[in-house]
């Protein structure tokens, strides 16, 4: 079950966190992985782990809040590898702040990654899927989207409009044979909280990490392969039935306080 032989699939972010274990489930599942990143370097360490686990995976460098950079190696993809099976949208950038502390430029940057990025990536997806006959969009969406979240006003509003997308894809093109889903995770044990640890909180980067794990009715973090095991099983052919979903995988978060 949850095979994904002869797919082809694009993850962006893939470089490191949940992207990275993401392009690798894949890969160990069957697929051909383009490991998108907007660092080289990034995407070649995880196709280098995907190639000596004996998998099939390509590096490229992409700033997927430029649309003709995305328009040039999707396409480049498609020609290349014939299809787009899968595309998980997981680059993203987060920001802390309320709505009077955050600026102009923290807003402009955080949609310019968070929200264009995910339109461009889906847009020259989607065009080659409808060509080719159907295909998978898988869109990394937050809580913040379904919830209030202290301090997170700007990253909660990029995230909204994933879960909107998503939604607004997934009808639009269900008769094109393309499922568009999200998944919605709670706080994720990644490098980027440990360096939020360590960048905001020198000496007591235990101590916080404690408190942030608690933070989650379940009492820890999520793993980045948990999420990936439920992004496998969304863009797998098990999943066949289901589009137009968000999926909390959260810890309880939003349900259980």
């Amino acid at each position: 079950m949850f095979k994904l032989t002869d797919k082809v699939a694009l993850v962006t972010g893939a470089g490191s966190g949940i992207g990275q274990a993401i392009a690798l489930v894949f890969a160990r599942q069957g697929a051909h992985v383009e490991v998108i990143d907007l660092k080289l370097e990034a995407a070649q360490i995880t196709v280098d782990q995907i190639i000596a686990a004996g998998g099939s995976a390509q590096a490229s460098a992409c700033d997927v809040g430029d649309h003709l950079a995305v328009k040039t190696l999707f396409e480049s993809i498609a020609i290349r590898r014939s299809k787009i099976d899968i595309l998980v949208n997981n680059a993203g950038v987060a920001h802390i702040g309320t709505l009077l502390t955050t600026s102009e430029a923290d807003l402009d940057r955080l949609y310019r990654i968070n929200i264009k990025g995910v339109f461009n990536c889906a847009q020259v997806a989607v065009e080659q899927m409808v060509k080719q006959g159907g295909g998978v969009v898988l869109n990394m969406c937050s809580i913040a989207a379904e919830m209030g979240l202290a301090d997170r006003f700007a990253y909660s509003m990029t995230k909204g409009a994933v879960l909107s997308m998503t939604l607004s894809m997934a009808k639009d093109f269900i008769k094109s044979g393309i499922r568009s889903n999200c998944i919605c995770p709670a706080r994720v044990h990644t490098p980027f909280v440990d360096g939020f640890l360590a960048n905001t909180y020198p000496g007591r980067e235990a101590e916080m990490f404690q408190k942030l794990s608690e933070a989650q009715p379940i009492g820890r973090m999520a793993r980045p392969d948990e999420i990936a095991h439920l992004a496998l099983y969304l863009c797998s052919d098990e999943a066949g039935f289901i589009t137009g979903c968000s999926y909390p995988i959260d810890g309880g978060a939003v349900n259980l306080r």
